[in-house]
């Protein structure tokens, strides 16, 4: 795995490069949000760790930059504990949220839970009326237009499309989406679907409208074509 570390505490990045070298992580470092992007622009990277707080662009801005031209895994680091700036960093794209301090080790699973959901069986599409998700790619189309997804919201729509028709509450979503333990929790599919639905009606012709509908109080159902 190739990790890209984007924070200003040196003390983060010598310990959690040495943890991750002995667990088979490559762990690249940038101590600031200008040097983090250009670190981007320059190599391939499985996953990204982002701390909100730092000098010059802030984590909020790096990964708002990031989602207008990647769908790389983005962890967002931070040392606020309010749920609101947790929030904003997922409507921008963050595929999920570590509050520091952590352990290393947590933060190692949770790289390789966001990192795993990009090795699907190949071949698998899962398909109702219009809408099309191609597992093995990664990639959602309405109408025959690509979606441009972030991880967790194509996950989301996965999770829709297996059950489609069924009402799926927010908690069973985020356990099929493998994403039970977020720190935001039913916060967080609110949150991506709402940008889910923009970018599939961003997609869609003229007068069409995403079928996924909100039932109040339960969670989210994939409308079948009838």
């Amino acid at each position: 795995m190739r990790a890209l570390l984007i924070d200003d505490d040196p003390k983060l990045h010598r310990l959690l490069t040495e943890y991750m070298a002995d667990r088979g992580v490559h762990l690249e470092s940038a101590y600031d949000g200008q040097r983090g992007l250009i670190a981007l622009d320059a190599d391939t990277w499985d996953v990204v760790l982002l701390d909100v707080m730092m000098p010059g662009i802030d984590g909020l801005e790096v990964v708002r930059r990031i989602r207008t031209k990647s769908a790389v895994p983005v962890i967002m680091l931070t040392a606020r504990g309010d749920e609101a700036d947790r929030v904003v960093g997922l409507e921008l794209g963050a595929d999920d949220y570590v509050p520091k301090p952590f352990s290393p080790r947590e933060l190692l699973a949770r790289m390789r839970a966001v990192t795993r959901r990009g090795h699907h069986a190949v071949g698998e599409r899962l398909k109702s009326g219009e809408l099309m998700a191609d597992i093995a790619a990664r990639q959602a189309t309405w109408h025959g237009k690509t979606a441009d997804l972030t991880g967790l919201e194509f996950d989301l729509l996965v999770a829709l499309l297996r059950r489609a028709g069924r009402v799926v509450s927010r908690d069973a979503l985020l356990a099929a989406a493998g994403r039970s333990d977020a720190v935001v929790g039913p916060r967080t599919v609110d949150v991506h679907i709402s940008n889910l639905r923009k970018k599939l009606q961003a997609a869609a012709p003229k007068g069409g409208s995403p079928p996924i509908r909100t039932v109040r109080g339960i969670g989210y159902v994939l409308v079948e074509p009838t």
